[in-house]
């Protein structure tokens, strides 16, 4: 319709929409999530403590009380200040607006988070993916001679990465961060911190452009969207600009401290899944043409023969993965499967086996 290309810029007409597969009634294993849900004691005290929240005000906008539980119980520095997102999508989004200026690049190793180029583009940026290597770690040389060609303005580096569970070696992050000196900002997107036995996160005053960026998402609070980045005080002031304002509402903030104040319980969580994510790592490496690759994160990418069909075949059996073969060619015949609890990864094992 010619209304339509009169009124939307060409990178949106190009894009696809963010897809979610319908889940109901499968074991959903496809989406990073923790497997776990509250005790009906806490569930209770929760809801409590969301009933008596005001509604009718707008939330106080400084977040300081949220900043204070996120500081004090997820190892920011106290003496570093946050910018707060709804997820860490809205946080991309928000330093891709900040930093668009006429001919500005987005670098990042690719395959990664979709939601990076993405978001450039959207941005009127440019976005360079730089290829990881065939065993999906980093290419420390093709990276740099990439920072120095496009000197980007944004430089991303998940920590792990999503969908590879790649941990990059601190000497590579470490070179990074020092050839792209003051000409760019590098994310380090920590999101799955809770499962990673490394951070940067005490690592912030030795860089000026380093900002580390970091969700509750994967601690198991998918459901209530929020992100946090802190670094430098002269990058945050900057980014604190585009934010919109109020982008925190009042129950993700209730639920968020309540949760703080119980973060003992996420962390056993996840160390559970951290145990699961070894020995679903071992029993999928004993079965024939499975290739496991290491992760650092809360789940495992495998690549299979005839991948397609044994995704396929796992629909069938209400046991949805996440089939990423099509996203980048190092990918191909490749499955990420979200490492739950043992009766779901047991219930994946058995299908999974079925169908190859």
């Amino acid at each position: 319709m010619s209304l339509i290309k009169n009124i939307f810029r060409p990178e949106v007409l190009e894009l696809a929409a963010y897809h979610v597969q319908d889940a109901a009634g499968f074991v959903k294993l496809d989406a990073m999530e923790n497997p776990y849900t509250l005790s009906a004691e806490l569930q209770q005290v929760l809801a409590t403590r969301l009933a008596q929240v005001a509604l009718n005000r707008y939330p106080v906008p400084s977040y300081s009380g949220l900043k204070a539980a996120i500081k004090l119980q997820l190892g920011v520095p106290q003496n570093y200040d946050l910018v707060l997102g709804n997820g860490s999508d809205e946080l991309i989004s928000m330093v891709s607006v900040a930093c668009a200026k006429p001919g500005a690049k987005v670098l990042a190793p690719v395959p990664g988070f979709v939601m990076y180029a993405m978001s450039a583009r959207l941005a009127g940026m440019e976005f360079i993916g730089v290829p990881l290597n065939a065993d999906l770690t980093l290419d420390r040389t093709a990276m740099l001679a990439a920072i120095v060609e496009h000197q980007p303005a944004i430089t991303y580096l998940a920590y792990p990465n999503n969908p590879t569970g790649t941990l990059y070696e601190v000497a590579d992050i470490e070179a990074i961060l020092r050839v792209v000196g003051d000409t760019g900002v590098v994310i380090l997107d920590e999101a799955y911190q809770p499962f990673s036995p490394v951070s940067f996160m005490s690592r912030l005053a030795e860089f000026d452009n380093l900002i580390v960026m970091r969700t509750v998402s994967k601690l198991g609070l998918a459901g209530i969207r929020l992100g946090y980045m802190t670094g430098s005080q002269a990058l945050l002031d900057q980014f604190e600009k585009v934010r919109p304002p109020y982008n925190i509402n009042v129950l993700t903030e209730a639920a968020a401290q309540f949760m703080l104040e119980q973060v003992a319980v996420l962390d056993a969580q996840a160390a559970q899944l951290c145990e699961q994510r070894g020995v679903l790592a071992e029993a999928l490496a004993r079965l024939p043409g499975v290739t496991v690759f290491p992760s650092a994160a809360n789940f495992l990418l495998i690549r299979v023969p005839q991948a397609e069909q044994v995704f396929a075949k796992l629909v069938k059996q209400k046991i949805l993965v996440k089939n990423v073969g099509k996203m980048h060619v190092l990918l191909e015949n490749c499955l990420r499967i979200t490492v739950s609890t043992a009766e779901e990864n047991s219930l994946f094992l058995d299908a999974f086996s079925a169908s190859l």
